[in-house]
């Protein structure tokens, strides 16, 4: 079975890490090919991010840490997208 898509809503500290740097950082985890990040809402500290991570195999693991290296929290997974990967008959 192979992760494809997964939608994640995240809290991250207002200061720190910029939205291009925190989505460039999830983009180099391991099966990532796109990430796209939407702010929902900024609050005094934090900003509430909808975070959409797409690829062929994504690192589930390795994309937690490095949300959580990056100091966010993952409040909720929204969304998720499986595919199994069938082998080709030959």
């Amino acid at each position: 079975m192979g992760l494809k898509k997964i939608v994640l809503d995240v809290l991250k500290p207002l200061k720190g890490h910029s939205i291009p740097t925190f989505a460039e950082a999830i983009s180099d985890v391991e099966g990532v090919r796109r990430v796209s990040v939407i702010v929902n809402e900024i609050d005094v500290e934090t900003v509430t991010l909808t975070v959409t991570v797409e690829g062929p195999h994504i690192n589930y693991a390795e994309l937690r840490n490095t949300i959580e290296r990056l100091g966010a929290v993952i409040h909720s997974v929204d969304q998720v997208i499986v595919e199994s990967e069938e082998e080709e008959e030959e």
